[in-house]
């Protein structure tokens, strides 16, 4: 059947537009690909030509900023800053020995600096870039820029280096960074490639090694375009770096300066810790040393200045080293006799000087002894007989066993370099160790501090905040990072009868209030921040029979490396504990003179955030304290004025 004309007009008009539409598209498809081809090809022809051939692309590492570290009130302890550097060029140089004789006219080169340029130059290809000089001002970097014209190949530069502001007082805490040594790269499986950058700084102490990838941050990259012979010729790209996370320490600057002025005499070593969660407030180790010294470089002299002095200013004492603890020992002594039910508070021993084992006198401090004590007495006076009769009693296993719960004889976790594990021995350990049998005058050394035993600052720190608190205590060093809370570690309270613990603390009182104690000229006279403390003095040579029958040589009158070491722990205020401290004198003498007046003054610091009154002393020393505060090299420290932490 024939369709209708009308029909057929408008089947035609309709396939007529779909054409035309259809003619359309295909035209604007064409187009927007030929305006696309003539981007690709004409626009980006440099970029896609480079790209298509690798050889002349490089992608290089751009350091990042490493993080900052700051103390509990937000006070800079670790920062980084602008330093300025100049390089050189060697084929864009030309003469180089010209050019560095116009350069020394113009800023200081030493004769060490231009001899390691020379070698550096004689190692590197002539279009790498050689550090002549670095952590210049910018009076000379300026200097050497008006004078480019007459410098061919010399190039000023800006980057970032580490300093610490508080230089000394934080050394031992959060360490130095280095440059990465082939030694560093050894130690890693999978090294990350920053640490392939010449003169890329690592942590090598410290926090700045055990948090070095917290601190490290991320890289950004550089894409540039090289020639030929691997000159570069323009930087295509840029992607900065991710800086390192921001940490906040536990410790507080101010506290710590006063710790280490305090100590500034004395090779000696403290430990503050909060009573309330386990916080290090102060941990300080004298002598001390600069570390930006080791940032920048450090001489051979200074080095060896460091290294041969006998005081020992590198070593972290309050962490790393361990020491007899002597008679502060005997509070954990106690406990292990009391809660083994082998004696009680009221129970008697009569002290004539010594105790006779097998023949052989074991002596007490005091040569005439102390006639009869009982326990609250004998932690006064501190009888070493007592504590040689409840040892006995007790044995050493359960000795060890309560002073591990004290936190002894193990190792703490913070981000310390070589933190001590200490020594609490057992039968076992003797004769694994020293394929011996324990003897009972082993046991009896042990009970007064002596013998085996030994302990680290940190851990009798540690102790002494167990014993403030009733609970077990871990210290923690890291209070946040990136502004972030570090959780508290759980400190669970101890298993031990409450009324042995307030016997413990009733004695420490004693032993700093009452007028017979042996820390009573270190006492604080203010009522509610009255202190609590034990002295102790360690041996470090045997005295013979002969010496103890003409009279025991004075440690005034010993070469310094024979005298005693010297040792206090404290808590504060009685009644309502704080703060706990543990000081250690090396060959201090003893520990009523050279430990309890420095762990007194500490605390008072502590309790009060800052100098206290000085009514908190006895009134016929105020004015040899006075003097001493005026001697005294404590820093002016500002926090920032937001209280916050810049991440």
């Amino acid at each position: 059947m024939r369709r209708a004309a009308k029909d057929t007009e408008t089947s035609a008009r309709n396939i007529s537009r779909r054409a035309l539409f259809l003619g359309v598209s295909q035209v604007a498809v064409m187009g927007v690909l030929a305006l696309r081809m003539r981007y690709m090809q004409v626009d980006q022809a440099d970029k896609y030509r480079l790209l298509a051939d690798e050889n002349r692309i490089n992608i290089r590492l751009i350091p990042p900023a490493r993080g900052l570290i700051y103390d509990r009130n937000g006070v800079l302890l670790a920062g980084n800053e602008q330093n300025y550097r100049i390089v050189i060029v060697r084929e864009d140089a030309g003469d180089i020995e010209d050019v560095l004789t116009r350069l020394s006219d113009l800023i200081e080169l030493s004769g060490e600096d231009l001899e390691r340029a020379r070698k550096e130059f004689s190692r590197r290809s002539a279009f790498v870039p050689v550090t002549v000089a670095d952590r210049l001002s910018w009076e000379d970097i300026a200097e050497v820029s008006v004078n480019a014209p007459a410098l061919p190949g010399v190039f000023p530069e800006v980057g970032l280096s580490r300093y610490y502001p508080l230089d000394k007082d934080f050394a031992h805490i959060i360490g130095y960074v280095g440059p990465v040594s082939d030694y560093d790269l050894d130690k890693l499986d999978d090294p990350d490639p920053l640490l392939q950058i010449p003169k890329f700084q690592i942590g090598k102490v410290g926090i700045e090694t055990k948090l070095e990838q917290d601190l490290r941050g991320q890289a950004g990259n550089s894409s540039i375009e090289i020639n030929a012979v691997g000159r570069v010729m323009r930087e295509l790209e840029r992607q900065e770096g991710q800086q390192g996370d921001s940490i906040q320490l536990t410790v507080d600057a101010g506290l710590q300066n006063f710790v280490q002025a305090r100590m500034a005499n004395d090779s000696a070593a403290a430990v503050v810790m909060d009573t309330q969660n386990g916080d290090i407030l102060a941990i300080g180790s004298a002598p001390s040393f600069d570390p930006n010294k080791f940032v920048r470089g450090i001489s051979s002299a200074d080095y060896g200045e460091l290294t041969n002095n006998k005081y020992r200013p590198l070593a972290n004492k309050p962490a790393q080293g361990t020491y007899p603890p002597g008679s502060t020992f005997k509070m954990v002594v106690a406990l292990a006799a009391l809660e083994a039910g082998v004696i009680t508070p009221e129970e008697t021993v009569f002290c004539p000087g010594y105790k006779v084992v097998g023949g052989r006198r074991f002596h007490c401090w005091k040569r005439g002894g102390h006639g009869t004590v009982d326990m609250l007495k004998s932690l006064s006076q501190s009888c070493d007989v007592y504590f040689y009769e409840i040892a006995e009693r007790v044995g050493i296993d359960k000795i060890t066993e309560m002073a591990i719960r004290f936190g002894m004889g193990i190792r703490h976790p913070l981000p310390m370099s070589a933190v001590a594990d200490g020594l609490m021995p057992t039968r076992a350990w003797k004769r694994a160790a020293r394929g011996e049998a324990w003897q009972v005058g082993d046991t009896l050394n042990s009970g007064i501090g002596q013998g085996f035993v030994l302990a680290s600052p940190l851990q009798l720190a540690v102790m002494t905040a167990r014993l403030a608190s009733g609970r077990a205590l871990v210290p923690r060093l890291i209070k946040t990072k990136n502004a972030v809370d570090v959780p508290l570690p759980e400190a669970p309270k101890l298993d031990i009868d409450e009324s042995h613990l307030q016997l413990m603390r009733a004695g420490m009182n004693s032993v700093s209030n009452n007028n017979r104690g042996t820390a009573y000229r270190s006492r604080i006279v203010i009522d509610e921040m009255s202190l609590a403390g034990k002295t102790g003095t360690s041996q470090v040579r045997n005295i013979t029979a002969a010496e103890r029958a003409v009279g025991v040589i004075r440690n005034s009158d010993l070469p310094w490396e024979r005298r005693d070491h010297a040792l206090f722990v404290a808590f504060a205020p009685y009644e309502a504990p704080r703060v706990a401290c543990a000081v250690v004198v090396e060959h201090g003498g003893g520990g009523s003179t050279a430990a309890a007046p420095i762990a007194r003054d500490i605390i008072l610091q502590a309790l009060y955030g800052g100098l206290p009154p000085l009514e908190a002393y006895p009134s016929g020393q105020r004015g040899t304290i006075e003097t001493m505060r005026e001697s005294l090299e404590l820093r002016e420290l500002k926090s920032p004025t937001n209280g916050r932490i810049r991440a």
